[in-house]
């Protein structure tokens, strides 16, 4: 479908993983489309397949099937104009910190074509834009990690792409930091029109930045929407009663699943969750078919549906515990 700035169809990869091992089935049949001037998030623990699919919209690798067209350019026909319409801002630093950060903004520039004159006019430009002119003269091994995050962005947008893959760009930071990379982010996208495709593991992170969000599960995506439209699916709010062990989680499960009004029950760990469309009023229930039970309850709480109970609904655990496991 035209129009799309970024599109992904039924992409396969896989990666070898030794003589007679099966292999790792990084992707197994992603899709999903990006509008142009949005900031879309692709949302998932760690080896769900997030890094994997930017590095084939970014030509980094080839899926082994399935197709994908970043502004307009087929990412496996036509690599070479894919690189020039994208910026991509990597896990891994892209900067030299034996260099300052103009002495790398400037480079990038010039590798990107650039005029010296231009190269260091855009490299000012960012560096006033990002807010880390101070520090624009000094080695980047002197910097904080929040600054030399920001700097490699700023270097994903030397030349001005129209399509910007940020891989888990606040991973690491301080809260501070964080909510600084957020407002760039948001600004890239708002005032200056560009297509931000975000991967991320904080759930925060993606209510907060993406219009809309993809949650990607074993290398698919399991569901895709904007936050409230996947919010909303769950229709009432969430009672999440915390017990003191798994083994106490499993006996409360059956007989939270007798009570009227509450629906959908999982147990993830020990903590059982259940949608309610009765609010607050159900807890005393809860409470008092546990206790009848001799099941000691350590916590219960209502609330309205987060990103990490549409996970729950859709891969069966708890996005949180899923991130301490990995």
């Amino acid at each position: 479908m035209p129009g799309y700035a970024v599109q992904a169809t039924d992409l396969h990869k896989s990666y070898p993983t030794g003589r007679g091992k099966e292999p790792v089935h990084a992707l197994d049949g992603l899709s999903f489309a990006v509008e142009p001037g949005t900031v879309f998030g692709l949302l998932g623990p760690n080896g769900a397949g997030k890094s994997t699919t930017v590095k084939i919209l970014s030509t980094l690798t080839r899926p082994d099937a399935g197709t994908a067209t970043v502004a307009g350019a087929d990412v496996a026909a036509d690599p070479d104009a894919v690189r020039r319409r994208i910026g991509l801002v990597s896990q891994k630093p892209s900067s030299d910190p034996m260099a300052t950060g103009r002495e790398n903004l400037v480079l990038a520039a010039r590798i990107q074509g650039l005029s010296k004159a231009s190269a260091h006019e855009r490299a000012q430009w960012l560096l006033d834009r990002f807010g880390i002119a101070d520090a624009a003269d000094r080695l980047v091994k002197t910097w904080s990690g929040g600054m030399a995050r920001k700097l490699d962005v700023a270097i994903g947008l030397v030349h001005r792409p129209q399509v910007l893959f940020l891989d888990e760009p606040t991973t690491g930071l301080d809260p501070e930091a964080r909510t600084e990379m957020w407002a760039e982010i948001d600004r890239m996208a708002g005032d200056d029109g560009m297509t931000v495709l975000l991967t991320t593991h904080y759930l925060d992170e993606a209510d907060r930045l993406a219009g809309r969000l993809a949650i990607v599960e074993h290398g698919r995506v399991a569901v895709e929407g904007t936050p409230d439209e996947l919010k909303a699916e769950l229709r009432g709010d969430v009672l999440q009663v915390e017990l003191e062990s798994e083994d106490a989680a499993a006996r409360a499960t059956a007989r939270i699943e007798l009570v009227d009004g509450l629906s959908a029950v999982l147990r993830d760990g020990a903590v059982v969750r259940a949608r309610t469309g009765a609010g607050a009023r159900v807890v005393p229930a809860v409470f008092a078919l546990l206790g009848d039970a001799g099941i000691p309850v350590v916590s219960a709480t209502v609330a309205r549906p987060s990103l990490d109970d549409v996970y729950l609904r859709y891969a069966g655990r708890s996005f949180q515990v899923e991130e301490v496991a990995a």
